[in-house]
């Protein structure tokens, strides 16, 4: 039952970390120091758009712990949102639609779950459909596209450190609500015991979907950070993001990963930490990490 014979304690599980790298873009996933089991996933690749220059895709997903299967959500959504990107790019559709319609699949994706038999097995009477965030990028020679439902981000960090980084989506949370909407400064909201309480998700009982997107076109080199709260939790600022990423991302993404889910460790752990990094312009294909 993954449990040891000898001392009683759970055996490592596949998911407790996990790393990848593709190309030119690694992600790197971590239980944390507090967590039975990670209820994170990612998925990344690559892709050529028609013209056959290269596009790079990241999806990182955070299971919502209230929920049944959390895990199998993140995981069937991250699976079927970097399924249709990888899909869609190279028929030549624009990346930001694209994106749009990679959430609309993971919401079906998680959708499904809620049907099948062995969520009816753990589903509690006061327990929610399995659910889960979402946060996606699209990389191409010179276009950032992220797309996003909850309160897992994307971050820009110039390779030039001199320029400013930037946080590149906005939150469902009743923090980001309350900030919004003028009734509390970011720093009151965020110390509020209901500040990670999320208002978007993928699941059957979301609300309503609200597939978030957004295009860039930076103006210099750099990368994109896409992680989880358990991540960002310890670097919520953008410059404190650019601080702890190492300055050579661009070059070694996945020892990049490695530096920011151990920054987090570091910081207690108190979550599973998942984060990919994606160079930016998209190197062309062939041109892996040094």
């Amino acid at each position: 039952d993954g449990y040891c014979e000898n001392c009683g304690h759970a055996q490592p599980r596949e998911r407790d970390h996990m790393e990848q790298e593709c190309g030119p873009v690694a992600a790197v996933s971590d239980r944390g120091l507090r967590h039975h089991r990670n209820e994170d996933a990612f998925a990344i690749g690559t892709a050529a758009l028609p013209d056959g220059s290269p596009a790079t895709v990241a999806i990182v997903c955070d299971g919502v712990s209230s929920a049944t299967r959390p895990d199998d959500a993140s995981l069937a959504a991250s699976r079927a949102a970097s399924a249709t990107l990888l899909a869609a790019l190279p028929r030549g559709a624009h990346p930001q639609q694209a994106m749009h319609e990679a959430i609309v699949a993971a919401s079906h994706a998680v959708n499904a779950l809620a049907e099948e038999p062995a969520t009816a097995r753990e589903h509690a009477p006061h327990q929610n459909a399995p659910a889960c965030t979402l946060v996606g990028a699209v990389v191409t020679g010179g276009l950032l596209v992220v797309g996003w439902v909850g309160d897992s981000r994307a971050y820009w960090v110039p390779q030039d450190r001199t320029a400013p980084a930037a946080r590149l989506t906005e939150d469902d949370s009743w923090a980001a609500q309350m900030v919004a909407a003028g009734l509390m400064s970011e720093a009151e909201a965020y110390a509020d015991e209901r500040a990670h309480a999320i208002t978007g998700w993928l699941g059957a009982d979301a609300y309503e979907l609200e597939p978030h997107t957004a295009s860039f076109k930076p103006d210099r080199p750099g990368v994109v950070v896409v992680c989880t709260d358990g991540l960002w939790n310890y670097a919520e600022a953008a410059e404190e993001m650019a601080g702890v990423i190492p300055p050579d991302a661009a070059v070694r993404p996945l020892h990049s990963a490695r530096v920011l889910v151990g920054h987090a460790l570091d910081g207690g752990g108190h979550d599973n930490v998942t984060v990919a990094v994606l160079p930016f312009p998209a190197p062309p294909q062939g041109a892996g990490s040094a």
